[in-house]
Order: structure tokens, then C-alpha cells, then sequence
């Protein structure tokens, strides 16, 4: 598919609360400090009758609590980069910040505060190249954002190309919610450009519900070619915190080659806290999802640390 087309696609949003009451005729939407923006193509999912809908629910501002324990900046992510637009907490990895747009804003985005005007990867690349350069250990890039694949592929691939330029690394490690999303955003270039590189590619979609994905999800995702498919969930009070929704996503995802790879607990950002669930409740629900399921779909149950890496809770 042209980019064109999926660029067209990503510009079909609903924002702001009165748009967004007229679409799913409600007045629940209220107005919050992180902007409302859905793609069409993901509020045609919703069922318009459920005020309950698991995609509203993410998708809907909710109400501060001023919870203990919440705050703007939840992972102190500028205090772990050393360059601009590069985060460095793991020994033989490093992210990139290659973008600050999302085609989605979910409610509980951890990085809604991030101050990506200092933090460009794309702008300050000479700088980050040399980085990576100096510290053999780093063997694997990581884009993240905003999303990476907002970016169009021309400016992907020029990306792509940079990164092989450097001897040490040898993984290309990519996180979207694009692609779930607006699926037409898989297009054969990207599917190509992704499929020629020297780099061993791991595709990390985001998606937290099986109602996410979509016939055309399914259809498009199935171009990919040598790429590894994972998929990282947070774990959201009133979206996927049972056991019926966590087990359906992970077939789901198996049948669609997508392995499941971490499930977050929610990182504590101001403006969540009625997404989050308590540790002792999602300890349960895994132990039940490991006596349901095949070891290899079952997510890693993770939790994010401020000051270094993830600590593994099961």
C-alpha cells in the first residue's frame, strides 16, 4: 500500500471531547490534560453500545484520583540518557526516541509528559552514532518514541541504513502501536525494507485486547518476512484484567504468529490510576493463565523500575 494511503488513514482521527461524545453519542468524554486522538479505524472497533467497551476504556480520559505514587514521569526516562534522544539503562541495548507522534493516544501512556522537543534521535544522530560506536557491548537498537512507524518508510529506511553502519550492532528491536492500530500501515515497502536489512529485526507490537485486532490486522501482519513477531500488553483494570481476555488475546495473537512476550503492570503515570491493578491480583491472574496455556504463550509478567531495568515479577 501506497504511503499515501496509510498517511490518509492516520489523519481520520477523532479528537477533542465533542468530536469524540458525537461519535460514540455519549457525553462521557471530559476534557484531560493528554489530548484525545483516536484513529477511525480503531473507534470502528468499539461497540458503541458498551459504555464498557475494553477499546473505550483506553482510549477515554479518566479521572485523576491523586493516588499516592502517581506522577507526571513515572520512569525518569531523561534521567537515563546520556545523549539526546537515546535512553540507555541496559548493559547491551539502547532506545532510540525516533519519534514524538503517536497514530493513538492511550490514556495511560507512560511517556505523556516526556519532553521530546530536547529528545530527537533523528536530529541528533551524529551524536548517538558516535555513542554507540564507543560501547562495544551494545549489540541491539531499540526505536521507540512517540512510534517509530509514524515516521514514513522513506525516513525508516534511511534510519535502518545508519544503524547497519555500525559494526557492534546486530538486533534492530522495533515497538509500535501503529500497526494495531491503523493496520494499513503495514505497506510492501515497509514489509521490504524490513525483510532486505542486515539486521536480525524483532517487531514488538503493543496490544492489550483480542477486539484490537482486526481482519485487516490479521491479513497484513502475515506479509512480514524474516521478522521475529512479539507482543507486549499492560495489564489495565477494566480492559484485560481477567482471565478470559488475557488467554483470548494470547491465542489470538499465536494464530495470528505473533508470540506473547511481556505483560506490564501499569507504569504509574499521573492521570492512570483507574487503570491500575494490584500486584497480588495480576500474581493470581498469571499463576491462572500458566495453568490455561502452553509455557510459550504466556507473557512474562514485568514491571518497569525508574532507576534501571525491568524486574521480572513471574
Amino acid at each position: 500500500m501506497p504511503m499515501s494511503q496509510w498517511n490518509q488513514q492516520a489523519r481520520k482521527v477523532l479528537k477533542g471531547v465533542k468530536i469524540s461524545n458525537e461519535f460514540f453519542n455519549t457525553q462521557a468524554f471530559e476534557e484531560s490534560d493528554f489530548p484525545i486522538k483516536i484513529p477511525l479505524e480503531y473507534a470502528e472497533l468499539i461497540d458503541q453500545t458498551n459504555p464498557n467497551d475494553p477499546l473505550l476504556k483506553q482510549v477515554m480520559p479518566q479521572p485523576k484520583t491523586g493516588q499516592i505514587g502517581f506522577i507526571p514521569a513515572p520512569l525518569n526516562d531523561e534521567d537515563n540518557s546520556p545523549v539526546a534522544g537515546l535512553i540507555h539503562k541496559y548493559r547491551n541495548r539502547v532506545l532510540l526516541i525516533t519519534s514524538q507522534v503517536c497514530v493513538i493516544h492511550c490514556q495511560y501512556c507512560f511517556r505523556q509528559n516526556f519532553n521530546y522537543t530536547e529528545h530527537d534521535a533523528l536530529s541528533n544522530w551524529s551524536e548517538i552514532e558516535q555513542y554507540i560506536r564507543q560501547d562495544s557491548n551494545i549489540n541491539e537498537v531499540i526505536l521507540s518514541g512517540g512510534d517509530p512507524l509514524s515516521l514514513s518508510d522513506e525516513k525508516l529506511e534511511k534510519l535502518i541504513q545508519n544503524i547497519e553502519n555500525i559494526e557492534n550492532v546486530t538486533a534492530l528491536r522495533i515497538h509500535t502501536r501503529s500497526l494495531v492500530a491503523i493496520p494499513s500501515r503495514i505497506t510492501d515497502k515497509l514489509v521490504k525494507i524490513l525483510a532486505k536489512t542486515a539486521l536480525k529485526v524483532v517487531l514488538v507490537t503493543h496490544i492489550n485486547h483480542a477486539n484490537e485486532m482486526s481482519e485487516a490486522f490479521i491479513k497484513n501482519i502475515a506479509n512480514f518476512e524474516n521478522v521475529t513477531l512479539l507482543n507486549q500488553s499492560v495489564l489495565l483494570k477494566g480492559v484485560n484484567d481477567n482471565l478470559n481476555s488475557l488467554k483470548t488475546l494470547s491465542l489470538k495473537l499465536f494464530e495470528a504468529g505473533i508470540l506473547p512476550y511481556y505483560l506490564h503492570m501499569l507504569d504509574q503515570v499521573s492521570g492512570a490510576e483507574n487503570y491500575f491493578v494490584k500486584e497480588q491480583v495480576a500474581l493470581i491472574l498469571h499463576q491462572q493463565l500458566q495453568a490455561e496455556l502452553s509455557g510459550y504463550l504466556v507473557p512474562r509478567l514485568v514491571r518497569d523500575e525508574a532507576a534501571s531495568s525491568k524486574s521480572w515479577l513471574l
